[in-house]
């Protein structure tokens, strides 16, 4: 079911935090988003065959598939983008994605040709205009992907930060903003100490967040952090987050015995 994070009547952005089901136990809970502009929309990070049928149905509501003109993909994970197939086939929208990814993106389809659908995005980011509006893509490369953006609606304020911000929770807890988060930080620390490369990379991401406006921060696993306090609050965690390469020693890298 489509959840509404904000709507002025023309500019609307829904997610889906449902998608996935819980029984599946060996998934891992996804959110996908759709933001429409004066009836043109474009969906954030789409999700893999678990979520395409549901999404598509669920979306009608706010936007029909034939008024989607963009994929955004925050980077080429398949609970991001496996998608893509179905979507190409389905619609004509086009799909962006780093540019150092653009050319791996064929293997999610059939192989034929699809260079006119597929927008790779320089490493400096872009901005992608969408109705009457514009949707900033903003550069988040090794958080986790070496290729990676995030992408920020002017007009909501709201950052949907991809893996940036995810915790691992439930369906009906993914769908509630973090109220606590010092009770919040369970779900996450553990993924973001493996997925993010390295605390330079966080301070340089949280420099350039905190140059926004950014009223909400919607990752795409878990929980948001919405209103300008709680995004300060993740915005101080993580700005002093030792992971990935930070903790990395020789005990990692040992040849197994057996």
């Amino acid at each position: 079911m489509g959840v509404e994070l904000y709507n002025d009547g023309k500019h609307v952005c829904i997610a889906f935090y449902d998608l996935v089901d819980d029984e599946q136990s060996h998934t891992v809970q996804s959110n996908q988003f759709i933001i429409v502009d004066n009836g043109r929309g474009a969906i954030v990070d789409p999700g893999g065959n678990l979520t395409y049928n549901g999404l598509r149905m669920g979306m009608q509501k706010f936007c029909f598939t034939d008024n989607v003109d963009l994929l955004l993909a925050s980077h080429a994970d398949p609970d991001i983008i496996a998608s893509l197939n179905k979507w190409l086939i389905g619609s004509k929208a086009k799909v962006m994605i780093s540019q150092i990814w653009s050319r791996f993106v064929p293997h999610f389809t059939n192989g034929r040709d699809l260079e006119d659908r597929i927008i790779g995005i320089p490493d400096a980011g872009a901005v992608i205009p969408l109705g009457n509006s514009n949707i900033k893509a903003i550069p988040a490369h090794f958080l986790h992907s070496e290729g990676n953006f995030q992408f920020y609606d002017p007009v909501s304020k709201i950052l949907f930060s991809g893996d940036m911000g995810a915790s691992l929770v439930d369906n009906a807890l993914a769908a509630r903003p973090v109220e606590d988060f010092k009770a919040h930080l369970p779900s996450m620390e553990g993924f973001h100490r493996r997925y993010m490369v390295s605390n330079k990379v966080c301070r340089l991401w949280v420099n350039m967040v905190r140059s926004m406006d950014v009223e909400s921060i919607v990752p795409q696993h878990g929980r948001a952090f919405k209103g300008r306090a709680m995004v300060n609050q993740f915005l101080d965690w993580i700005e002093k987050l030792e992971c990935g390469v930070d903790i990395m020693t020789q005990d990692n890298y040992r040849v197994p015995n057996s």
